[in-house]
């Protein structure tokens, strides 16, 4: 429901505007240096407010460590880190009882949960905790770190390729918010000095596992590895990655270094699609479902025009996630 990993486990808690939302860890290896700092970075980047185009929102996103750190390392029992929501504005949110967003989560939450979820800021369904995602990302890199037996680290680095269909990113965004309507956008993850063997054959394979983590983000709408969807349209002997060393090292990559769902030595290249935000400033039709007739919305509050921009660090905390627990899995 609200986990994710076997070795590596991650649970996610809190609403958008409730007091708080944070993370629990389990499977943190104990004795690793922890403290706020090195959390801020990553937080940084994920945060709204800093560059146009984002949300006005604005949280400190101050880490608080309620367990699992004693005197600035990892203790081994779960670490539980939350974050205070400070800058709420609950009130734009009351006329979305009865009328729920096009694209968004509130009708199918208000069936699912039968009218008892928290429907201010999206909720639990809200891209707010993608910053307890952030959060585990964080520790599942230094713990990569911290295990991997080579004198070359795991790097993992997401990079906007697109905007609105454009490679202007800037060109992008200012149309969009000239337009007053939101965009979408591609983004490319890749992990260098990956080792051989983490994953399984079939159900927990790399590409699914990692499939399963990117898809808790909000937006996500799809992924490809490697060549992936071109290769419907390759013949195989150009698809085929020859090896030409002992180490795996192939001449080409189109496979995206994952070989039957087991990491192969190469370079993992993926690429997501993040739909446009939901709430857009454009107005909208929707079903009152107090009077059963459509009316037309404008969505009030705080909100990305892009929240692509905002995607990149969270994409290379869950790939971290997934890593650090198929590491485990694999030692």
């Amino acid at each position: 429901m609200n986990q994710f990993g076997r070795y590596f486990r991650v649970t996610i808690f809190g609403e958008s505007h409730g007091p708080m939302i944070g993370v629990v860890l389990d499977g943190v290896e104990p004795g690793m240096p922890l403290t706020e700092t090195d959390f801020l970075p990553m937080l940084e980047r994920r945060r709204g407010g800093t560059i146009p185009g984002t949300t006005p929102r604005q949280e400190s996103d101050h880490p608080l460590f309620l367990s699992g750190v004693f005197q600035g390392k990892t203790t081994g029992a779960p670490l539980t880190i939350a974050f205070e929501n400070q800058n709420i504005q609950s009130k734009s949110y009351e006329n979305l009882i009865d009328t729920p967003r096009p694209g968004h989560a509130d009708f199918v939450a208000r069936e699912k949960f039968n009218g008892h979820h928290d429907y201010r800021g999206g909720g639990h369904f809200s891209g707010r905790l993608t910053v307890a995602l952030v959060a585990a990302g964080v520790v599942a890199k230094k713990q990569l770190q911290l295990l991997q037996k080579s004198e070359h680290p795991i790097q993992i680095t997401s990079t906007i390729i697109q905007l609105g269909g454009q490679e202007d990113l800037d060109a992008a965004i200012e149309k969009a918010m000239k337009d007053q309507d939101s965009i979408g956008g591609l983004i490319e993850c890749r992990v260098q000095h990956m080792p051989i063997g983490f994953g399984e054959p079939f159900f927990n394979s790399l590409e699914s596992m990692i499939s399963h983590a990117v898809f808790s983000i909000p937006a996500i709408k799809g992924i490809e590895f490697g060549s992936g969807f071109n290769a419907a349209s390759m013949r195989g002997s150009d698809h085929n990655d020859s090896i030409v060393d002992s180490s795996g090292k192939t001449k080409t990559n189109h496979a995206g270094g994952i070989s039957g769902g087991i990491s192969n030595g190469n370079e993992l290249v993926f690429r997501v699609a993040v739909k446009p935000t939901s709430s857009t400033p454009q107005p909208q039709q929707t079903l009152n479902l107090k009077t059963q007739q459509m009316e037309t919305l404008a969505v009030s509050g705080r909100h990305d025009l892009c929240i692509a921009l905002r995607v990149p660090p969270v994409l290379e905390a869950v790939t971290a996630m997934v890593l650090a627990d198929a590491q485990k899995a694999h030692s």
